[in-house]
């Protein structure tokens, strides 16, 4: 499909740049915010999409057993309920199926641009907008950017372990996994038990002739009970106002239970962390034992940390490794050979294919940040500065260096709730911004340094038990939840209403704004009984 370059608007003519909102990626959080700048009335926008496909992850991942792995009904837009998934727990390609036919029916195809790679980010304080460069070379330049990039950046090139392009077997990963290869009756092993492991396994542990895990970390995995959606219940969830109260339920019961765990006082949440990590590793112990037919590998599967210390899953996992093709390895890895994949005592473990599925760079991490791939005003680096001064935002998707431009999965801002109410909060925030600075005809707009220092000492101090979780209960298990600073910048430390309420209702003059020109200065109007104040920039 051939997309235009420009979106036609009424001023395209005389503004000094391409698009006056760009959006960077077609992932859920990227169709959220076309969607919710087409609602709020602005017309000159594009989405940038390095893919040939919107879906963001579920157009990039086609690995055997891909699936959501929560249930269905909290894995969608609130403006675009689907009463006809076929399974609770839907399979990869319907999921996509789901993103693409929303992307259609709110007319964002006309707005995207695929294929083009942002590289590099460059605010512009002579003209007040982004320069935005693309691998190809091309740049495109915009007032106002939305970074929709996700959660899971890039998948890691280098496992970390020597000898990978010695190799000559088949190497797969799960976000780019070669279909056209025909594993049957092949020697078969899996490196990593997250999320895409614990699915992939049970996918390939009935057609291979070996398969081999390599465990590092055990992973806390529970049944999925993934059962077809009968056509009586998608005749229920037709009716009006039924999904939305399933949803509400299950947004209430998260927002209490994370409500209660990060207000609690610490000489109270302490003792109740390792009261619940003890009890639940035990019973979880019981469990394998009970599942699993060989001791030994029960024993090897147990986790020695909390449930939520790591990502929980939902799978037949477990149950593989009753097959008698399926073993589970947990000597280390001490390289990858010609032939197979060396352990630390020495034993060549021969195989056809190899299964990469050792993680992603994840947005809480300062090193998924390139240096001077984002740049803003005086020599920001946005790199640098979560660096030297640890991942912050105000609302986890504005900072005061980066005008003009927002992050929907920023640092603190995931809730608990399923990805599409979290990134709907963000985009709502990043368009409630962008529709006042139009309003003002403000150029530019910035979160108040103030505010923002204000926002971040408060957020810090209340994540406190999720620290002490996190890096001290559970600090010596490897955890996306805590990053290489020894911060737990993935969670937000506040229930899911408390989120929304603060990027759809944050006061208006948390920003300041400037105007490019001699223009007169703007008169704005009150917000929460408070008049912004509106700066007139000379250029």
């Amino acid at each position: 499909m051939v997309v235009p370059s420009k979106v036609p608007d009424s001023d395209q003519g005389s503004a000094p740049y391409d698009h006056e909102v760009v959006v960077i990626g077609a992932g859920p959080g990227g169709i959220a915010a076309g969607v919710k700048l087409q609602q709020a009335g602005v017309a000159n926008f594009a989405i940038l999409e390095r893919a040939d496909e919107v879906g963001g992850s579920w157009h990039e991942n086609r690995y055997p057993g891909l699936s959501v792995d929560v249930p269905a009904l909290t894995y969608q837009y609130s403006f675009a309920r689907n009463p006809n998934w076929t399974r609770f727990f839907p399979r990869g390609p319907e999921v996509k199926a789901y993103h693409v036919d929303v992307a259609k029916r709110f007319g964002l195809y006309p707005h995207l641009r695929l294929g083009v790679d942002i590289v590099k980010q460059v605010w512009d304080e002579q003209r007040h907008v982004w320069q935005l460069f693309a691998a190809d070379g091309t740049v495109v330049t915009a007032r106002f950017v939305i970074s929709a990039v996700g959660a899971f950046i890039n998948p890691k090139a280098d496992p970390g372990i020597p000898g990978l392009a010695a190799y000559t077997g088949k190497v797969q990963r799960p976000s780019d996994w070669d279909a056209d290869y025909d594993y049957t009756g092949k020697r078969v092993a899996v490196i990593g038990t997250g999320a895409s492991s614990v699915q992939i396994v049970p996918s390939l542990a009935p057609q291979v002739a070996e398969l081999a895990v390599f465990q590092r970390t055990p992973v806390w995995s529970v049944p999925k009970p993934d059962y077809a959606v009968p056509p009586s219940v998608q005749a229920v969830l037709r009716v009006p106002g039924v999904q939305a109260g399933i949803n509400t339920t299950v947004l209430v019961a998260v927002d209490l239970t994370l409500r209660a765990g990060v207000s609690a006082p610490l000489w109270l949440a302490k003792p109740a962390l390792r009261s619940m990590d003890a009890v639940a590793i035990a019973a979880y112990r019981r469990y394998l034992r009970w599942v699993v037919k060989d001791p030994a590998t029960a024993a090897a599967l147990t986790p020695n940390y909390g449930p939520i210390a790591k990502r929980p899953t939902m799978s037949n996992y477990t149950f593989a490794f009753n097959r008698d093709n399926v073993e589970l390895i947990t000597t280390p890895i001490a390289r990858i050979t010609e032939a197979g994949i060396e352990t630390a005592d020495g034993v060549e473990h021969r195989f056809d294919m190899i299964v990469l599925a050792t993680g992603y760079e994840v947005f809480s991490d300062p090193e998924s940040y390139r240096p001077g791939a984002i740049l803003g005003r005086d020599g920001f680096d946005l790199s640098t500065f979560f660096t030297e001064h640890g991942l912050q935002a105000y609302q986890s998707v504005a900072l005061p260096d980066l005008p003009n431009w927002w992050m929907l999965v920023g640092p603190y801002s995931w809730t608990g709730s399923g990805w599409h109410a979290f990134v709907e909060m963000t985009a709502d925030h990043a368009v409630r911004a962008i529709t006042e600075a139009r309003r003002r005809k403000a150029s530019m707009m910035a979160v108040r340094q103030s505010v923002h220092e204000a926002y971040h000492r408060r957020i810090h101090r209340k994540a406190a038990a999720l620290r002490f979780y996190l890096a001290e209960l559970n600090g010596h298990v490897p955890t996306y939840y805590r990053n290489s600073q020894g911060d737990t910048t993935y969670v937000r430390p506040s229930g899911f209403y408390e989120a929304r309420r603060g990027n759809r209702k944050f006061p208006l003059d948390d920003y300041e704004y400037g105007v490019l020109g001699a223009a007169p200065a703007v008169v704005p109007a009150k917000s929460n009984g408070k008049a912004p104040r509106t700066t007139t920039i000379t250029a």
